[in-house]
């Protein structure tokens, strides 16, 4: 019985958060992976089912870092066999990109199935001259590789059922490496796959049919397999099954075991509800207290220098422009030891709205609205329908052309308390 190791999207050389650390567990996570599931478990080949490189473009301390990775492979005897994916594959009318060096520099074996005039042809994989769409290895597996086909998946799958009943007879099990998404497997995904599209590359032969492309881990009826990213690509695939799945295969059994357990930045997600009663500096403090009892229940580990989001979410009862995002980020940051503190802020500013009947007067309604400008607001709600006569007043002394001096005293004294109406301006007499 065969034994390899299943792993998609790597993404080495991600940026996203424009951290060098970050950058840098990608690679760890893929070293650590081959090292304890593929050279210590003494798999017979790795299949890389797309999106090795993040980028098309990458630097060469990324291209160093996966000829470490696969060198290391090389040296223990395992044989590489990748395709590519969206996010690596060469631009139309391009030759060569960063895995064809890799696979010229001898490193990994790339599969492409030449396309003539709309049909795909396989040709066996050439040692001498590194060309191929399919290999059968010497543990008793054919490999079949695939390109990244986008839209146009569905119709590709039929072209490429028609090629591989052109190839000769084959003994042993099949795998074919095909970067694409299933439907039904992750929220708003557009030109996902379903199933019964899947079905005629089994009847023509395929017994695992190793999939890419979306982060999550997932299988299908026993044959159809998806390991998920190595490594979050974001706070929200912390929370998603993914990893490398471990396999055995012969030609009537299949035993696919996803591997979790190898380098992974820790990430925590945490929710701060709002309800629309606290004040600013309570907000704060309850952001602050909720980070710092996972702190304490050691959901957040800091020496692990973990990547941490936190979301604050509901309404407030104040200006959410006044709460100083950045340094409440920063603070945070600081109390946790976090290589990455994300903090979302999505708020509503809590809104009152009185029913007025068609007949309501001007002055009825100019007292309503300012009511409810006030009730939604926490530091005056309790004061609102004094607040709001004494803003009526306000205006009315603005009208009449009343000194600002005098309309500044109206309103210290309005919100402490005592409003005063300033005295009237003297008339002026004749002479």
């Amino acid at each position: 019985m065969a034994r390899f190791l299943h792993i998609a999207d790597i993404h080495l050389g991600f940026d996203h958060y424009d951290s060098k650390e970050r950058t840098k567990d990608f690679y760890l996570a893929l070293k650590d992976v081959l090292q304890k599931h593929a050279i210590e478990a003494k798999v017979d080949f790795v299949v890389i089912a797309g999106d090795l490189f993040e980028h098309r473009t990458i630097q060469p301390a990324i291209l160093n870092q996966a000829k470490d990775c696969f060198l290391m492979l090389k040296e223990a005897g395992i044989t590489t066999i990748a395709i590519e994916g969206n996010h690596d594959n060469r631009p139309f009318g391009t030759v060569t990109n960063w895995l064809k060096y890799l696979s010229d520099d001898g490193l990994v074996i790339l599969l492409e199935p030449e396309a003539i005039d709309g049909k795909i042809h396989y040709e066996h994989w050439d040692s001498e001259f590194l060309t191929g769409g399919y290999i059968d290895l010497p543990c008793g597996v054919r490999v079949m590789g695939s390109q990244w086909y986008g839209s146009s998946a569905p119709k590709m799958i039929e072209t490429l059922v028609e090629a591989i009943g052109e190839l000769p007879a084959y003994d042993g099990p099949t795998v074919m490496l095909f970067h694409h998404g299933l439907e039904g497997q992750i929220a708003r995904y557009q030109g996902a796959l379903r199933y019964n599209e899947l079905l005629p590359l089994r009847k023509a032969g395929v017994h695992y049919l190793a999939l890419g492309h979306i982060h999550k881990s997932y299988q299908e009826e026993g044959w159809v397999f998806n390991p998920g990213s190595l490594e979050a690509n974001s706070t929200q695939e912390a929370d998603f099954d993914r990893g490398a799945f471990l396999v055995e295969i012969d030609k009537t059994h299949i035993k696919a075991e996803l591997k979790t357990d190898y380098y992974q930045r820790p990430i925590v997600r945490l929710q701060c509800k709002t309800t629309g009663n606290e004040s600013l500096e309570e907000v704060i403090q309850k952001a602050t207290d909720l980070t710092a009892a996972a702190l304490k229940n050691k959901k957040i580990n800091p020496d692990l220098k973990p990547i941490v989001e936190l979301r604050i979410e509901g309404a407030v009862g104040f200006d959410r422009l006044d709460l100083d995002t950045k340094q409440l980020q920063l603070d945070l940051q600081t109390q946790t030891n976090a290589l990455i503190f994300l903090l979302r802020y999505n708020v509503d500013t809590l809104a009152f709205e009185t029913p007025l009947g068609e007949t309501a007067s001007r002055q009825h309604i100019e007292r309503e609205i300012f009511i409810d400008l006030l009730a939604a607001h926490n530091s005056y709600k309790n004061r609102s329908q004094d607040l709001a006569q004494g803003l009526i007043e306000l205006k009315d002394l603005q009208l009449q052309d009343y000194p600002e001096g005098e309309l500044y005293q109206f309103i210290d004294q309005l919100l402490i308390g005592k409003p005063i109406e300033p005295d009237p301006e003297p008339i002026p007499t004749a002479d």
